[in-house]
């Protein structure tokens, strides 16, 4: 079987006496969807912060492309070629477009302008954010240099998935990406999530939306109680089994490892 990704083994985090992840295993092929789906309280949180770097495990490794890793921070996840678009879209209302989108990565000017006084260069990342945001269809944004608060939903969405696609080398998390936006702006983020996979890069997505799951994913890591319950297949199972063995109501005949 190809190599996996991104991988890990017996990861196991513990807040206090309350146990979030308990000898988790997990897998991420290359070019693949993987949906992680979990009962609220499962571990799918923590899981996701694990893989990326935001959360040290206490127990367990981390693999990426085969090769043992040890994230303290989620810089070295994003140095791995991890990116991570959360719920929450970590961005910066007030700045730009173009600025929410090298935050912490800024181009500086060649030379004695860049090196000693630290000037950015601003056209160097403008041309590069328009880019980006052409590449995936998202040029109904006009302005580059709008503030992030004047866009919609779903705009803000899709440059969030843009900057992960920019700078996410080898894999892209996205946290409930359609968690907030109405039919018409999920539809475009679905098909934003399309247009990354067709690019190559694998991507890990954790939704509470079965139809989204199911029509998106490729493989479906079921989470439960802390630890990885079963991988299932989209086109063998139903919606209704996957909610099944997601909230205990139905064991899985066997674990599916592919």
């Amino acid at each position: 079987m190809t190599q996996p990704v991104l991988s890990a083994k017996n990861l196991t985090k513990r807040y206090g006496k309350v146990t979030a992840l308990d000898q988790c295993d997990f897998e991420l092929y290359p070019g693949e969807i993987l949906a992680v789906i979990g009962d609220n309280g499962a571990g799918k949180s923590t899981l996701i912060k694990a893989l990326s770097g935001a959360v040290p495990p206490d127990e367990g490794e981390v693999f990426v492309e085969g090769k043992q890793v040890n994230f303290t921070s989620p810089n070295d996840g994003r140095m791995a070629g991890i990116e991570t678009v959360y719920q929450t879209l970590a961005m910066s209302p007030a700045l730009s477009i173009t600025d929410n989108m090298f935050m912490g990565r800024e181009i500086r000017k060649k030379g004695f302008m860049g090196k000693y006084l630290r000037q950015l260069d601003r056209k160097a990342m403008e041309d590069f954010a328009r880019q980006k945001l052409s590449d995936l269809g998202l040029m109904t944004i006009q302005n580059i240099t709008q503030p992030v608060e004047t866009l919609s939903g779903g705009q803000r969405q899709g440059v969030a998935v843009a900057r992960a696609a920019a700078f996410g080398s080898k894999v892209i998390i996205l946290d409930e990406p359609t968690a907030a936006l109405g039919v018409k702006e999920s539809r475009r983020v679905l098909e934003l999530i399309q247009d990354v996979k067709k690019r190559g890069i694998p991507i890990i997505l954790i939704s509470h939306n079965m139809p989204h799951v199911f029509e998106l994913a490729d493989r479906v890591h079921i989470h439960r109680l802390g630890r990885r319950l079963c991988v299932i297949d989209p086109k063998k199972y139903s919606m209704s089994d996957a909610v099944a063995f997601m909230t205990g109501a139905k064991e899985p005949d066997e674990v599916e490892a592919a």
